[in-house]
């Protein structure tokens, strides 16, 4: 099989492995007793338990947890397969033990009960919340080592500022910019990438503006007056009067090589800008300016890992930082299954004075996941609608 059908596999288990190994390594850092760590759900294709915690490698690689000894684990028990005391009783109930039950052990992998102090509710709440953030926290770090790493390895990419054509009728045609000519300053400040030259000519709305260009190697300077058009940035929503002369540039990516710093420096920049984005979809989606039928599930991230993967090296960790900047964000969203649900309850218990009740919590996690599988139907269907529309030619 060639790796690049196996590249939906690797990029989900990374991102999923390092959320929860985040999770996982705070829990250890708060002495919270972790049971058990899975990648992928379902049943177990592999595992290993090493001191007290147990190993997973699932047959569903859509997610993974962390189980952690909690008072609150009846109401979650349903998300997970089972409480601790149900997996103990089972095991207890068997005519023999399990290959690895250890007489010495804690439950579930012995009889030992958990101490008080091993519980995730003995933790104050601002240990429960790094654990509650950690995997999130782990998420963003991720994506920006790989860019970090991408800029420094690759150099930091940019479109040349050279003209591929012009539209007819548009002010670049009539000012006279031709295919070919290279942009090297706007107005007298130096260009040299062309998101530099968009920068600038939005930003001159129906004013006069000089654009000097190399032309079969000579200077040339030319005066042209961008059109107002009006935007509405679907991301953001906004709307705003901007100045455009139409003009397409060369589709040829070039690299400009960066020390040490400036790859932090870049990195930083576009691991933020990624995020920037995801949160403006996310703000699109819940003020209509982008449409449900936008969205993409695991159908459409494994065709997209696939292609990155035929891209090459650098493409694919690409996807690897997207896809992983993705989860941080979407992760905070105050669904009561995610981690920003989950900190949210803290707080309004912390602010309540005392925790939910076991009832109230379990409905709480149930109107979540309702939601969660609601937005999985529709990710799945809309994924199914593209790969229909492909196969019908239509996309």
């Amino acid at each position: 099989m060639s790796f690049t059908w196996l590249a939906p596999i690797v990029v989900f288990g990374i991102v999923i492995f390092i959320h929860e190994l985040g999770h996982f390594l705070a829990a250890k850092w708060a002495g919270v007793y972790a049971p058990r760590f899975s990648v992928g759900f379902g049943p177990a294709l592999w595992r290993r338990r090493r001191g007290e915690t147990e190993y997973i490698l699932a047959a569903v690689p859509l997610g993974g947890y962390v189980r952690m000894a909690s008072k609150d684990d009846e109401s979650t028990a349903f998300l997970e397969g089972g409480s601790e005391d149900d997996m103990a009783r089972e095991q207890q109930d068997r005519a023999t033990k399990p290959k690895d039950w250890d007489p010495e052990a804690m439950i579930p992998h012995g009889p030992k009960p958990i101490p008080p102090d091993r519980w995730f509710e003995s933790k104050p709440l601002w240990k429960r919340i790094v654990i509650l953030i950690a995997g999130v926290t782990m998420n963003v770090l991720l994506a920006w080592v790989v860019t970090v790493g991408t800029v420094a390895a690759y150099g930091e990419p940019y479109l040349p500022a050279v003209v591929d054509s012009v539209v007819a009728g548009r002010p670049a045609a009539a000012a006279g910019l031709m295919r070919g000519d290279s942009m090297i300053a706007i107005d007298g400040a130096p260009v040299r990438t062309f998101t530099e030259v968009v920068t600038i000519i939005s930003a001159r709305p129906g004013r006069a503006t000089s654009i000097d260009v190399i032309r079969g190697g000579s200077p040339v300077r030319i005066t042209v007056t961008p059109l107002p058009e009006e935007f509405t940035d679907p991301i953001g929503g906004g709307t705003q009067t901007v100045g455009r002369i139409g003009v397409i540039p060369r589709g040829d990516i070039a690299r400009q090589r960066t020390g040490p710093v400036d790859a932090v420096v870049t990195g930083t920049k576009v691991t933020a800008a990624m995020a920037g984005s995801i949160v403006g979809v996310v703000r699109g989606l819940f003020t209509g300016s982008i449409g449900v039928e936008n969205l993409g599930g695991p159908i459409a991230i494994a065709r997209v890992s696939v292609e990155a993967a035929q891209g090459g090296l650098e493409t694919f960790l690409a996807l690897i930082a997207f896809l992983s900047i993705n989860i941080a964000v979407l992760n905070l969203l105050p669904i009561p299954v995610l981690d920003g649900g989950q900190i949210l309850i803290h707080l309004l218990e912390a602010v309540k004075g005392s925790p939910f009740s076991p009832r109230a919590r379990e409905y709480i996690l149930r109107a979540g996941l309702a939601i969660i599988l609601m937005l999985v139907v529709l990710v799945m269907y809309n994924d199914i609608r593209a790969l229909a529309l492909t196969f019908l030619g239509r996309s």
